[in-house]
C-alpha cells in the first residue's frame, strides 16, 4: 500500500460550519474508521462502535430538524458527509444512509406527538434504523409486498418476511412497510417497529461477495404487535412515503459511489506514481494517464450531478429525474473506475493487500440497491418520454 496521502476533494461548501463540520468527518475517517476497514471487512465485523460516535458527534442526524436533535444541515452538506465516509470504509458511509432512510417517514409524515416522542433518539441518541420494503418475493416490483398488518382494536399485528434488510438484525428500529389494504399500492401502510419488539427477528446475515461488515438479512416479522401510535401517516399512505424516502436516499448512494470511486482514483494514483517500469514512473505512460483523466473527470461529472439534485432538494423543487440520474451515473462510474484501479495496479491490485480489489467488489452493490440501475432508467425515461403505453 502506497504511503503517498490523497488530496483533499476541493469542495464547494455554503457555510463556515459545514467546512468545520467536513474537516470534522475527515478526521473521524482518517483516525478511526479507515484503519480497521480492511481486517474489519475481512472478519465479516459490524463497527457499531463507530456508529455510537458519529451519534455522539452530531452525525447521525444531520439533514434533520435541530429541534429534535438533528443537525439542520441542507442536503448539499450531508451528501458530502456520506461521500467522505463511504471513501474511508462503505459499510459506515452506506450505513449512516441507511439510518438516514430509515428515520425519513418519522421525520417527513410523522405526527408531532411522533417526532417529539422518538426523533431525539433516533437522530442523536445513539439509536440506529433499518428500512423494511423489498420482500423475498417483492423487490423492484415493490407495491406487490405481502407482509400484512391487521388492525386489532387499538392495535396493529404485522406478519411477514423482509429481505435484504440493512442493519437487519442489529437495528434498534425499524421503518416497515405492510399491507392494510387492497392491492396495489394504495393498501401499504408505514410503521415504525422497536427492534425488540416480540416476534421480531432476524435470519444469519446474507454471505455477500462486499460488505461484509455490514449485515444483510431477511427480518421476519410473526404476530408483532404495535399501537396505532406507531403507524406513520394516514392509512394507504405508506407507498407514496416510501418512494419519496427513496428519492432522498438515491442521492445518498450516490454519494456513496463517488465516495468509493475517489478511494479507488487516489490509491491509483498513488500506485501509479510511485511503482517504475522500464525506468519511469508508470504513471509517465500515456495509456495510464488517459485511464486516470477518464476516471477523474467522470468522479468530478458524478459529483456534481448529485450536488445539483440535492441542492434542488433544498430548494423545495422536484428532484426524482435528478435523484435517478445521479444514483445511476455515479454508481456506474463507482463500477468502472474501481475496474480500472485494479487494472492500473496489475496483479497487486487483484490482491488482499491493496484496497482497491475490495472497493471494486463494493461497488457492484451500489448498482443494485434502493432501486437497480435498470430501475433508474425507466424513471428517467418516464420523466423525459412519458409513461409507457399499456
Amino acid at each position: 500500500m502506497s504511503d503517498r496521502e490523497p488530496q483533499p476533494v476541493e469542495r464547494q461548501l455554503p457555510t463556515d460550519e459545514a467546512r468545520d463540520l467536513l474537516a470534522l468527518v475527515r478526521e473521524i475517517a482518517r483516525r478511526e474508521i479507515a484503519p480497521k476497514a480492511a481486517e474489519e471487512e475481512d472478519a465479516g465485523r459490524f463497527p457499531r462502535e463507530v456508529f455510537t460516535l458519529l451519534s455522539e458527534s452530531g452525525l447521525l442526524g444531520l439533514p434533520y430538524d435541530a429541534e429534535y436533535g438533528g443537525g439542520d444541515q441542507p442536503y448539499e452538506v450531508y451528501l458530502q458527509v456520506l461521500e467522505e465516509l463511504a471513501a474511508a470504509r462503505l459499510t459506515v458511509g452506506l450505513g449512516l444512509s441507511v439510518h438516514t432512510l430509515a428515520s425519513y417517514a418519522l421525520a417527513t409524515y410523522g405526527t408531532k406527538q411522533q417526532q417529539v416522542e422518538h426523533l431525539p433518539a433516533i437522530l442523536g441518541g445513539g439509536l440506529l434504523g433499518a428500512y423494511c420494503l423489498s420482500e423475498p418475493s417483492s423487490g423492484s416490483d415493490a407495491a406487490s409486498l405481502r407482509t400484512k398488518a391487521v388492525r386489532e382494536g387499538d392495535d396493529w399485528v404485522i406478519d411477514g418476511t423482509k429481505a435484504w434488510i440493512t442493519h437487519g438484525g442489529v437495528a434498534d428500529f425499524y421503518t416497515v412497510m405492510a399491507r392494510t389494504g387492497e392491492d396495489g399500492p394504495r393498501g401499504i401502510t408505514a410503521f415504525l417497529v422497536p427492534g425488540d419488539a416480540p416476534g421480531l427477528s432476524a435470519a444469519a446475515p446474507e454471505k455477500k461477495m462486499g460488505m461484509k461488515g455490514s449485515p444483510t438479512a431477511q427480518v421476519h416479522f410473526d404476530g408483532v404487535r404495535v399501537g396505532d401510535e406507531r403507524r406513520i401517516g394516514e392509512e394507504g399512505q405508506g407507498f407514496t412515503i416510501a418512494l419519496a424516502a427513496l428519492d432522498s436516499g438515491r442521492l445518498g448512494i450516490a454519494a456513496c459511489a463517488i465516495g468509493v470511486a475517489q478511494a479507488a482514483l487516489d490509491e491509483a494514483v498513488a500506485y501509479a506514481t510511485e511503482r517504475r517500469q522500464f525506468g519511469r514512473p508508470v504513471a509517465d505512460f500515456q495509456g495510464l494517464r488517459f485511464m486516470i483523466a477518464d476516471m477523474a473527470t467522470q468522479i468530478e461529472a458524478g459529483r456534481a450531478l448529485y450536488l445539483a439534485a440535492a441542492r434542488l432538494r433544498d430548494a423545495g423543487k422536484p428532484f426524482a429525474k435528478q435523484a435517478a440520474m445521479a444514483k445511476l451515473h455515479c454508481t456506474d462510474t463507482a463500477m468502472k473506475v474501481t475496474t480500472d484501479a485494479v487494472q492500473i495496479l496489475g496483479g497487486y491490485g487483484y490482491t488482499a493487500d491493496f484496497p482497491v480489489e475490495r472497493l471494486m467488489r463494493e461497488a457492484k452493490v451500489l448498482q443494485i440497491v434502493e432501486g437497480t440501475n435498470q430501475i433508474q432508467r425507466m424513471v428517467i425515461a418516464r420523466h423525459v418520454a412519458g409513461p409507457e403505453a399499456r
